[in-house]
Protein backbone atom coordinates (compact mmCIF):
# COMPACT_ATOMS: atom_id res chain seq x y z
CA UNK A 1 0.00 0.00 0.00
CA UNK A 2 2.91 2.34 0.63
CA UNK A 3 3.60 2.46 -3.10
CA UNK A 4 0.40 4.42 -3.65
CA UNK A 5 2.04 7.70 -2.63
CA UNK A 6 5.48 6.96 -4.03
CA UNK A 7 6.87 8.31 -7.30
CA UNK A 8 4.18 10.89 -7.85
CA UNK A 9 5.00 12.27 -11.37
CA UNK A 10 3.61 15.66 -10.39
CA UNK A 11 6.54 16.16 -8.03
CA UNK A 12 9.02 15.46 -10.85
CA UNK A 13 7.18 17.87 -13.13
CA UNK A 14 7.24 20.54 -10.44
CA UNK A 15 11.00 20.14 -9.93
CA UNK A 16 11.60 20.25 -13.71
CA UNK A 17 9.40 23.30 -14.16
CA UNK A 18 11.35 25.15 -11.51
CA UNK A 19 14.52 24.65 -13.53
CA UNK A 20 12.83 26.32 -16.51
CA UNK A 21 10.81 28.89 -14.61
CA UNK A 22 9.66 32.05 -16.33
CA UNK A 23 11.17 34.08 -13.52
CA UNK A 24 14.67 32.83 -14.29
CA UNK A 25 14.19 33.33 -18.03
CA UNK A 26 12.89 36.89 -17.71
CA UNK A 27 15.55 37.73 -15.15
CA UNK A 28 18.29 36.39 -17.41
CA UNK A 29 16.98 38.21 -20.47
CA UNK A 30 16.78 41.57 -18.68
CA UNK A 31 19.93 41.29 -16.61
CA UNK A 32 22.17 40.08 -19.46
CA UNK A 33 22.79 43.56 -21.00
CA UNK A 34 23.45 45.06 -17.57
CA UNK A 35 25.88 42.28 -16.72
CA UNK A 36 27.68 42.73 -20.03
CA UNK A 37 27.77 46.50 -19.54
CA UNK A 38 29.09 46.22 -16.00
CA UNK A 39 31.63 43.58 -16.98
CA UNK A 40 32.69 45.62 -19.98
CA UNK A 41 33.20 48.76 -17.90
CA UNK A 42 35.26 46.84 -15.37
CA UNK A 43 37.30 45.24 -18.15
CA UNK A 44 37.98 48.56 -19.92
CA UNK A 45 38.97 50.25 -16.66
CA UNK A 46 41.34 47.41 -15.79
CA UNK A 47 42.71 47.51 -19.34
CA UNK A 48 43.36 51.24 -19.07
CA UNK A 49 45.05 50.90 -15.67
CA UNK A 50 47.26 48.14 -17.02
CA UNK A 51 48.35 50.24 -20.00
CA UNK A 52 49.00 53.29 -17.82
CA UNK A 53 51.00 51.21 -15.36
CA UNK A 54 53.22 49.92 -18.15
CA UNK A 55 53.72 53.44 -19.52
CA UNK A 56 54.57 54.74 -16.04
CA UNK A 57 57.34 52.16 -15.79
CA UNK A 58 58.52 52.98 -19.30
CA UNK A 59 58.56 56.72 -18.59
CA UNK A 60 60.52 56.12 -15.39
CA UNK A 61 63.15 54.07 -17.22
CA UNK A 62 63.31 56.51 -20.15
CA UNK A 63 63.75 59.50 -17.84
CA UNK A 64 66.53 57.81 -15.86
CA UNK A 65 68.38 56.56 -18.94
CA UNK A 66 68.11 59.92 -20.70
CA UNK A 67 69.27 61.77 -17.57
CA UNK A 68 72.31 59.49 -17.32
CA UNK A 69 73.07 60.02 -21.01
CA UNK A 70 72.88 63.80 -20.59
CA UNK A 71 75.00 63.89 -17.43
CA UNK A 72 78.48 65.19 -18.20
CA UNK A 73 77.74 65.78 -21.89
CA UNK A 74 78.64 69.07 -23.52
CA UNK A 75 75.79 71.44 -24.35
CA UNK A 76 76.14 70.60 -28.03
CA UNK A 77 76.07 66.89 -27.32
CA UNK A 78 73.05 67.35 -25.02
CA UNK A 79 71.12 69.10 -27.79
CA UNK A 80 71.95 66.29 -30.21
CA UNK A 81 70.76 63.69 -27.70
CA UNK A 82 67.56 65.60 -27.05
CA UNK A 83 66.79 65.78 -30.77
CA UNK A 84 67.62 62.11 -31.40
CA UNK A 85 65.79 60.63 -28.39
CA UNK A 86 62.80 62.93 -28.80
CA UNK A 87 62.39 62.05 -32.45
CA UNK A 88 62.84 58.28 -32.01
CA UNK A 89 60.65 57.94 -28.91
CA UNK A 90 58.13 60.67 -29.82
CA UNK A 91 58.98 62.59 -26.66
CA UNK A 92 59.42 66.20 -25.67
CA UNK A 93 62.60 66.61 -23.64
CA UNK A 94 63.48 69.74 -21.72
CA UNK A 95 66.51 70.49 -19.58
CA UNK A 96 66.41 73.11 -16.82
CA UNK A 97 69.55 74.62 -15.37
CA UNK A 98 70.54 75.01 -11.70
CA UNK A 99 68.81 78.40 -11.64
CA UNK A 100 65.51 76.78 -12.67
CA UNK A 101 65.37 78.30 -16.13
CA UNK A 102 64.79 76.34 -19.33
CA UNK A 103 68.07 75.72 -21.14
CA UNK A 104 67.18 73.24 -23.90
CA UNK A 105 63.91 72.05 -25.50
CA UNK A 106 63.76 69.29 -28.12
CA UNK A 107 60.68 70.90 -29.70
CA UNK A 108 62.67 74.15 -30.14
CA UNK A 109 65.68 72.32 -31.57
CA UNK A 110 63.71 70.18 -34.06
CA UNK A 111 60.14 69.85 -35.39
CA UNK A 112 57.75 68.55 -32.63
CA UNK A 113 57.15 64.79 -32.63
CA UNK A 114 53.56 65.32 -31.44
CA UNK A 115 51.17 68.25 -31.16
CA UNK A 116 48.70 68.93 -28.36
CA UNK A 117 45.51 70.77 -29.33
CA UNK A 118 44.77 74.26 -28.14
CA UNK A 119 42.13 74.10 -25.35
CA UNK A 120 40.32 77.03 -26.95
CA UNK A 121 39.85 75.11 -30.19
CA UNK A 122 38.62 71.87 -28.59
CA UNK A 123 34.86 71.30 -28.33
CA UNK A 124 34.38 70.21 -24.73
CA UNK A 125 30.92 68.85 -25.57
CA UNK A 126 32.22 66.46 -28.20
CA UNK A 127 30.76 62.98 -27.93
CA UNK A 128 34.12 61.30 -27.20
CA UNK A 129 34.86 63.72 -24.35
CA UNK A 130 31.38 63.28 -22.86
CA UNK A 131 31.77 59.50 -22.97
CA UNK A 132 35.22 59.80 -21.34
CA UNK A 133 33.81 61.88 -18.48
CA UNK A 134 30.85 59.52 -18.03
CA UNK A 135 33.18 56.52 -17.99
CA UNK A 136 35.46 58.13 -15.40
CA UNK A 137 32.48 58.86 -13.14
CA UNK A 138 31.17 55.31 -13.44
CA UNK A 139 34.49 53.67 -12.55
CA UNK A 140 35.29 56.30 -9.91
CA UNK A 141 38.51 57.39 -11.56
CA UNK A 142 40.15 60.38 -9.81
CA UNK A 143 40.03 63.69 -11.67
CA UNK A 144 43.35 64.52 -13.35
CA UNK A 145 44.82 68.03 -13.59
CA UNK A 146 44.74 69.69 -16.99
CA UNK A 147 47.92 69.83 -19.01
CA UNK A 148 48.81 73.44 -19.87
CA UNK A 149 52.03 74.80 -21.25
CA UNK A 150 53.23 77.65 -18.97
CA UNK A 151 54.12 81.04 -20.42
CA UNK A 152 57.45 81.45 -18.56
CA UNK A 153 58.32 77.72 -18.49
CA UNK A 154 60.70 77.35 -15.54
CA UNK A 155 61.02 74.92 -12.65
CA UNK A 156 58.39 76.75 -10.61
CA UNK A 157 55.75 75.91 -13.24
CA UNK A 158 56.21 72.15 -12.84
CA UNK A 159 55.71 70.67 -9.31
CA UNK A 160 57.33 67.39 -10.38
CA UNK A 161 60.53 69.27 -11.27
CA UNK A 162 60.67 70.89 -7.85
CA UNK A 163 60.22 67.52 -6.12
CA UNK A 164 62.83 65.87 -8.31
CA UNK A 165 65.33 68.61 -7.38
CA UNK A 166 64.51 68.45 -3.68
CA UNK A 167 64.40 64.65 -3.34
CA UNK A 168 66.93 63.76 -6.09
CA UNK A 169 64.47 61.11 -7.32
CA UNK A 170 62.55 60.68 -10.55
CA UNK A 171 58.97 62.01 -10.30
CA UNK A 172 56.05 61.12 -12.58
CA UNK A 173 52.75 63.02 -13.00
CA UNK A 174 49.75 62.17 -15.19
CA UNK A 175 47.63 64.95 -16.69
CA UNK A 176 44.78 65.30 -19.20
CA UNK A 177 45.18 67.16 -22.45
CA UNK A 178 42.38 69.28 -23.86
CA UNK A 179 41.30 66.54 -26.28
CA UNK A 180 40.94 63.97 -23.46
CA UNK A 181 44.21 62.16 -24.07
CA UNK A 182 46.65 61.53 -21.21
CA UNK A 183 50.03 63.26 -20.89
CA UNK A 184 52.87 61.85 -18.75
CA UNK A 185 55.54 64.11 -17.31
CA UNK A 186 58.63 62.47 -15.82
CA UNK A 187 61.21 64.68 -14.03
CA UNK A 188 64.68 63.35 -13.20
CA UNK A 189 67.86 65.02 -11.88
CA UNK A 190 70.73 65.18 -14.41
CA UNK A 191 74.17 64.55 -12.90
CA UNK A 192 75.45 66.56 -9.96
CA UNK A 193 75.38 70.02 -11.53
CA UNK A 194 71.81 70.76 -10.51
CA UNK A 195 70.28 70.31 -13.98
CA UNK A 196 66.85 68.67 -14.26
CA UNK A 197 65.27 66.73 -17.14
CA UNK A 198 61.52 66.94 -17.93
CA UNK A 199 60.24 64.18 -20.22
CA UNK A 200 56.76 64.63 -21.75
CA UNK A 201 54.82 61.95 -23.66
CA UNK A 202 51.33 62.20 -25.11
CA UNK A 203 49.57 58.84 -24.53
CA UNK A 204 47.25 59.21 -27.49
CA UNK A 205 47.64 55.52 -28.38
CA UNK A 206 46.35 54.47 -24.93
CA UNK A 207 43.36 56.78 -25.25
CA UNK A 208 42.59 55.39 -28.69
CA UNK A 209 42.95 51.78 -27.49
CA UNK A 210 40.64 52.42 -24.51
CA UNK A 211 38.07 54.15 -26.69
CA UNK A 212 38.22 51.31 -29.20
CA UNK A 213 37.74 48.73 -26.44
CA UNK A 214 34.90 50.81 -25.02
CA UNK A 215 33.25 50.99 -28.45
CA UNK A 216 33.52 47.23 -28.78
CA UNK A 217 31.88 46.78 -25.38
CA UNK A 218 29.17 49.26 -26.37
CA UNK A 219 28.48 47.34 -29.59
CA UNK A 220 28.27 44.06 -27.63
CA UNK A 221 25.93 45.66 -25.08
CA UNK A 222 23.72 47.11 -27.82
CA UNK A 223 23.55 43.71 -29.53
CA UNK A 224 22.73 42.09 -26.18
CA UNK A 225 20.08 44.75 -25.58
CA UNK A 226 18.59 44.05 -29.00
CA UNK A 227 18.58 40.30 -28.36
CA UNK A 228 17.18 40.91 -24.87
CA UNK A 229 14.39 43.06 -26.30
CA UNK A 230 13.52 40.45 -28.91
CA UNK A 231 13.56 37.68 -26.31
CA UNK A 232 11.45 39.80 -23.96
CA UNK A 233 8.89 40.31 -26.73
CA UNK A 234 9.01 36.60 -27.48
CA UNK A 235 8.50 35.73 -23.82
CA UNK A 236 5.68 38.25 -23.56
CA UNK A 237 4.00 36.68 -26.59
CA UNK A 238 4.46 33.16 -25.25
CA UNK A 239 3.00 34.30 -21.93
CA UNK A 240 0.13 36.47 -23.15
CA UNK A 241 -1.24 34.11 -25.81
CA UNK A 242 -1.73 31.05 -23.57
CA UNK A 243 -3.06 33.27 -20.78
CA UNK A 244 -5.67 34.67 -23.15
CA UNK A 245 -6.65 31.14 -24.15
CA UNK A 246 -6.99 30.20 -20.49
CA UNK A 247 -9.05 33.32 -19.77
CA UNK A 248 -11.41 32.60 -22.66
CA UNK A 249 -11.81 28.97 -21.57
CA UNK A 250 -12.40 30.07 -17.95
CA UNK A 251 -15.08 32.55 -19.10
CA UNK A 252 -16.85 29.82 -21.08
CA UNK A 253 -16.70 27.50 -18.08
CA UNK A 254 -18.08 30.24 -15.80
CA UNK A 255 -20.90 31.07 -18.18
CA UNK A 256 -21.76 27.39 -18.49
CA UNK A 257 -22.44 27.75 -22.20
CA UNK A 258 -20.55 24.65 -23.13
CA UNK A 259 -20.33 21.66 -20.81
CA UNK A 260 -17.56 20.25 -22.98
CA UNK A 261 -15.25 23.27 -22.81
CA UNK A 262 -11.73 21.99 -23.21
CA UNK A 263 -9.19 24.02 -21.25
CA UNK A 264 -5.79 23.80 -23.00
CA UNK A 265 -3.35 21.79 -20.90
CA UNK A 266 -0.22 22.90 -22.82
CA UNK A 267 1.69 19.66 -22.15
CA UNK A 268 4.75 20.98 -23.98
CA UNK A 269 5.14 23.84 -21.48
CA UNK A 270 7.22 22.93 -18.42
CA UNK A 271 7.10 26.38 -16.83
CA UNK A 272 4.59 28.25 -14.66
CA UNK A 273 2.27 28.82 -17.63
CA UNK A 274 2.09 25.09 -18.25
CA UNK A 275 1.52 24.44 -14.57
CA UNK A 276 -1.27 27.04 -14.53
CA UNK A 277 -2.88 25.58 -17.66
CA UNK A 278 -2.90 22.07 -16.24
CA UNK A 279 -4.13 23.31 -12.86
CA UNK A 280 -7.00 25.25 -14.48
CA UNK A 281 -7.81 22.25 -16.68
CA UNK A 282 -7.83 19.92 -13.68
CA UNK A 283 -9.88 22.42 -11.71
CA UNK A 284 -12.49 22.77 -14.46
CA UNK A 285 -12.61 18.99 -14.86
CA UNK A 286 -13.05 18.55 -11.11
CA UNK A 287 -15.74 21.24 -11.11
CA UNK A 288 -17.53 19.56 -13.99
CA UNK A 289 -17.30 16.20 -12.23
CA UNK A 290 -18.60 17.77 -9.04
CA UNK A 291 -21.53 19.32 -10.88
CA UNK A 292 -22.26 16.03 -12.62
CA UNK A 293 -21.99 14.22 -9.30
CA UNK A 294 -24.40 16.67 -7.66
CA UNK A 295 -26.88 16.27 -10.50
CA UNK A 296 -26.50 12.50 -10.45
CA UNK A 297 -26.78 12.48 -6.66
CA UNK A 298 -29.95 14.55 -6.81
CA UNK A 299 -31.43 12.17 -9.37
CA UNK A 300 -30.44 9.15 -7.25
CA UNK A 301 -31.93 10.75 -4.14
CA UNK A 302 -35.19 11.42 -5.95
CA UNK A 303 -35.25 7.84 -7.20
CA UNK A 304 -34.40 6.29 -3.82
CA UNK A 305 -36.94 8.37 -1.91
CA UNK A 306 -39.62 7.90 -4.56
CA UNK A 307 -39.92 4.15 -3.93
CA UNK A 308 -40.59 4.28 -0.15
CA UNK A 309 -42.81 7.33 -0.65
CA UNK A 310 -44.88 5.44 -3.22
CA UNK A 311 -45.13 2.46 -0.85
CA UNK A 312 -46.03 4.76 2.05
CA UNK A 313 -48.66 6.53 -0.03
CA UNK A 314 -50.20 3.25 -1.13
CA UNK A 315 -50.29 1.97 2.46
CA UNK A 316 -51.87 5.15 3.88
CA UNK A 317 -54.46 5.34 1.12
CA UNK A 318 -55.39 1.68 1.66
CA UNK A 319 -55.85 2.18 5.43
CA UNK A 320 -59.00 4.20 4.87
CA UNK A 321 -60.63 1.40 2.89
CA UNK A 322 -59.48 -1.67 4.83
CA UNK A 323 -61.67 -2.95 7.68
CA UNK A 324 -59.74 -6.16 8.50
CA UNK A 325 -57.67 -5.50 11.70
CA UNK A 326 -54.90 -7.91 10.62
CA UNK A 327 -54.57 -6.28 7.22
CA UNK A 328 -54.64 -2.80 8.77
CA UNK A 329 -51.85 -3.87 11.15
CA UNK A 330 -49.84 -5.14 8.17
CA UNK A 331 -50.33 -1.84 6.33
CA UNK A 332 -49.23 0.08 9.43
CA UNK A 333 -46.09 -2.05 9.62
CA UNK A 334 -45.36 -1.25 5.96
CA UNK A 335 -45.91 2.46 6.57
CA UNK A 336 -43.70 2.40 9.65
CA UNK A 337 -40.98 0.56 7.75
CA UNK A 338 -41.18 3.05 4.89
CA UNK A 339 -40.94 5.99 7.29
CA UNK A 340 -37.87 4.42 8.90
CA UNK A 341 -36.35 3.84 5.48
CA UNK A 342 -36.97 7.46 4.44
CA UNK A 343 -35.54 8.68 7.75
CA UNK A 344 -32.43 6.53 7.24
CA UNK A 345 -32.05 7.79 3.67
CA UNK A 346 -32.41 11.44 4.70
CA UNK A 347 -29.87 10.99 7.50
CA UNK A 348 -27.34 9.24 5.25
CA UNK A 349 -27.86 11.74 2.42
CA UNK A 350 -27.38 14.67 4.78
CA UNK A 351 -24.22 13.11 6.18
CA UNK A 352 -22.84 12.32 2.71
CA UNK A 353 -23.47 15.85 1.43
CA UNK A 354 -21.67 17.64 4.26
CA UNK A 355 -18.65 15.36 4.74
CA UNK A 356 -16.42 17.20 2.25
CA UNK A 357 -17.29 20.62 3.66
CA UNK A 358 -16.70 19.49 7.24
CA UNK A 359 -13.36 17.84 6.51
CA UNK A 360 -12.10 20.84 4.52
CA UNK A 361 -12.44 22.95 7.69
CA UNK A 362 -11.42 20.32 10.23
CA UNK A 363 -8.06 20.28 11.97
CA UNK A 364 -6.34 16.91 11.89
CA UNK A 365 -4.95 15.46 15.10
CA UNK A 366 -2.95 12.34 16.01
CA UNK A 367 -5.11 9.21 16.12
CA UNK A 368 -3.95 5.85 17.45
CA UNK A 369 -5.85 3.78 14.92
CA UNK A 370 -5.05 0.50 16.68
CA UNK A 371 -6.58 1.71 19.94
CA UNK A 372 -9.52 3.23 18.04
CA UNK A 373 -10.52 0.01 16.27
CA UNK A 374 -10.05 -2.00 19.49
CA UNK A 375 -12.53 0.30 21.22
CA UNK A 376 -14.97 0.06 18.31
CA UNK A 377 -14.88 -3.75 18.25
CA UNK A 378 -15.37 -3.94 22.01
CA UNK A 379 -18.29 -1.51 21.86
CA UNK A 380 -19.99 -3.42 19.05
CA UNK A 381 -19.69 -6.67 20.95
CA UNK A 382 -21.12 -5.07 24.08
CA UNK A 383 -24.12 -3.77 22.08
CA UNK A 384 -24.45 -7.07 20.17
CA UNK A 385 -24.26 -5.30 16.81
CA UNK A 386 -22.42 -8.12 15.01
CA UNK A 387 -25.49 -10.41 14.64
CA UNK A 388 -23.59 -13.45 15.88
CA UNK A 389 -20.49 -12.85 13.72
CA UNK A 390 -17.07 -12.95 15.35
CA UNK A 391 -14.48 -10.23 14.74
CA UNK A 392 -10.85 -11.31 14.98
CA UNK A 393 -8.67 -8.24 15.44
CA UNK A 394 -4.88 -8.26 14.95
CA UNK A 395 -3.08 -5.16 16.23
CA UNK A 396 0.60 -4.79 17.02
CA UNK A 397 1.63 -3.70 20.49
CA UNK A 398 3.29 -0.47 19.37
CA UNK A 399 0.98 2.52 18.76
CA UNK A 400 0.16 3.10 15.11
CA UNK A 401 -0.62 6.78 14.73
CA UNK A 402 -2.18 8.63 11.77
CA UNK A 403 -3.35 12.21 11.36
CA UNK A 404 -7.06 12.79 10.94
CA UNK A 405 -10.45 13.49 12.46
CA UNK A 406 -11.15 10.69 14.97
CA UNK A 407 -14.95 10.77 14.56
CA UNK A 408 -14.70 10.43 10.79
CA UNK A 409 -12.10 7.66 10.88
CA UNK A 410 -14.37 5.87 13.33
CA UNK A 411 -17.23 6.28 10.84
CA UNK A 412 -15.17 4.56 8.12
CA UNK A 413 -14.33 1.63 10.40
CA UNK A 414 -17.98 1.28 11.50
CA UNK A 415 -19.20 1.27 7.89
CA UNK A 416 -16.61 -1.35 6.89
CA UNK A 417 -17.57 -3.58 9.82
CA UNK A 418 -21.30 -3.11 9.06
CA UNK A 419 -20.65 -4.15 5.47
CA UNK A 420 -18.62 -7.21 6.55
CA UNK A 421 -21.32 -8.24 9.03
CA UNK A 422 -24.11 -7.91 6.44
CA UNK A 423 -22.27 -10.10 3.90
CA UNK A 424 -20.89 -12.73 6.33
CA UNK A 425 -22.95 -15.89 6.88
CA UNK A 426 -24.45 -16.54 10.34
CA UNK A 427 -21.68 -17.55 12.73
CA UNK A 428 -19.05 -16.32 10.26
CA UNK A 429 -15.70 -14.79 11.18
CA UNK A 430 -14.55 -11.33 10.25
CA UNK A 431 -10.83 -10.57 10.34
CA UNK A 432 -9.42 -7.10 10.90
CA UNK A 433 -5.69 -6.52 10.62
CA UNK A 434 -3.58 -3.35 10.88
CA UNK A 435 -0.16 -3.10 9.23
CA UNK A 436 2.39 -0.34 8.87
CA UNK A 437 4.88 -0.36 5.99
CA UNK A 438 6.97 2.36 4.30
CA UNK A 439 5.14 5.23 5.99
CA UNK A 440 1.72 3.81 5.16
CA UNK A 441 -0.89 2.33 7.52
CA UNK A 442 -3.44 -0.12 6.14
CA UNK A 443 -6.50 -1.60 7.86
CA UNK A 444 -7.79 -4.74 6.09
CA UNK A 445 -11.26 -6.09 6.98
CA UNK A 446 -12.23 -9.41 5.38
CA UNK A 447 -15.53 -11.33 5.51
CA UNK A 448 -16.58 -14.88 4.54
CA UNK A 449 -19.31 -13.79 2.17
CA UNK A 450 -19.67 -14.42 -1.56
CA UNK A 451 -16.91 -11.94 -2.43
CA UNK A 452 -16.94 -9.15 -5.01
CA UNK A 453 -16.32 -9.88 -8.71
CA UNK A 454 -13.34 -7.97 -10.03
CA UNK A 455 -15.43 -5.98 -12.52
CA UNK A 456 -17.68 -4.73 -9.67
CA UNK A 457 -15.01 -3.75 -7.14
CA UNK A 458 -15.28 -0.07 -8.02
CA UNK A 459 -19.05 -0.07 -8.37
CA UNK A 460 -19.52 -0.96 -4.69
CA UNK A 461 -18.23 2.50 -3.77
CA UNK A 462 -20.84 4.29 -5.87
CA UNK A 463 -23.70 6.00 -4.10
CA UNK A 464 -26.89 3.96 -3.74
CA UNK A 465 -25.21 0.79 -4.93
CA UNK A 466 -27.89 -1.85 -4.40
CA UNK A 467 -26.11 -5.20 -4.72
CA UNK A 468 -27.15 -6.53 -1.29
CA UNK A 469 -26.92 -10.06 0.16
CA UNK A 470 -29.85 -12.40 -0.28
CA UNK A 471 -32.45 -12.42 2.49
CA UNK A 472 -31.60 -8.95 3.80
CA UNK A 473 -34.64 -6.82 4.62
CA UNK A 474 -35.50 -4.37 1.87
CA UNK A 475 -34.40 -0.86 2.81
CA UNK A 476 -32.19 -1.93 5.71
CA UNK A 477 -29.21 -0.17 4.10
CA UNK A 478 -29.15 3.08 2.14
CA UNK A 479 -26.36 2.12 -0.26
CA UNK A 480 -24.26 5.08 0.91
CA UNK A 481 -22.06 3.43 3.54
CA UNK A 482 -19.05 2.54 1.37
CA UNK A 483 -19.40 5.73 -0.70
CA UNK A 484 -19.22 7.80 2.49
CA UNK A 485 -16.28 5.71 3.75
CA UNK A 486 -14.29 6.32 0.54
CA UNK A 487 -15.04 10.07 0.64
CA UNK A 488 -13.69 10.25 4.18
CA UNK A 489 -10.62 8.18 3.24
CA UNK A 490 -9.77 10.41 0.26
CA UNK A 491 -10.29 13.55 2.36
CA UNK A 492 -7.56 12.17 4.66
CA UNK A 493 -5.21 11.64 1.65
CA UNK A 494 -5.91 7.93 2.00
CA UNK A 495 -7.46 5.15 -0.07
CA UNK A 496 -10.25 2.59 0.19
CA UNK A 497 -10.24 -0.35 -2.21
CA UNK A 498 -11.89 -3.76 -2.50
CA UNK A 499 -9.81 -6.90 -3.02
CA UNK A 500 -10.15 -10.66 -2.63
CA UNK A 501 -8.94 -12.72 0.30
CA UNK A 502 -5.32 -13.83 0.05
CA UNK A 503 -6.11 -17.35 1.36
CA UNK A 504 -8.46 -18.02 -1.58
CA UNK A 505 -11.28 -19.09 0.73
CA UNK A 506 -13.80 -16.71 -0.80
CA UNK A 507 -15.15 -13.53 0.66
CA UNK A 508 -14.14 -9.92 0.15
CA UNK A 509 -11.57 -7.65 1.75
CA UNK A 510 -11.82 -3.89 2.08
CA UNK A 511 -8.46 -2.14 2.58
CA UNK A 512 -8.44 1.29 4.23
CA UNK A 513 -5.06 3.02 3.82
CA UNK A 514 -3.78 6.21 5.49
CA UNK A 515 -0.39 7.97 5.60
CA UNK A 516 1.39 7.24 8.86
CA UNK A 517 2.22 10.16 11.12
CA UNK A 518 5.82 11.27 10.60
Amino acid sequence: MGSVLKGDPRLDKLRWSRRLSLTSRILFVNVLPLVLLGGGVIYVDAYRKQLLGERFKLALVEAQITAEALAGATPRRQDALLIQIGKEQRLRLRVYGPDGRLESDSFALAPPSFTLPDPVEVDQNAFALRVDRWFDRVVGAPALPDYKEPESDDVEDWPELKRAREESLTQIVLRDAADGTHVINAAAPVGLDGDTLLLTRNLVDITESVREARSTVLVVVLLALLVSTMLSLFLARTIVRPLRELVQAAIRVRQGRDRLVEVPRLPERRDEIGMLARAVSDMSLALRQRIDAVESFAADVAHEIKNPLASLRSATESLTRVEDPALRAQLLDIATHDVQRIDRLVTEISDASRIDAELSRAEFEPVDIGQLISNIVASREAREENDGRTIDLTVSGAPIVVMGVPVRIERVIENLLDNAVSFSPPGGRITAQIERQDGWVSLTICDEGPGIPEEKREAVFQRFHSDRPEGEDFGKHSGLGLAIARSIAEAHDGTLVATEREDGEGGACLVFGLPARR
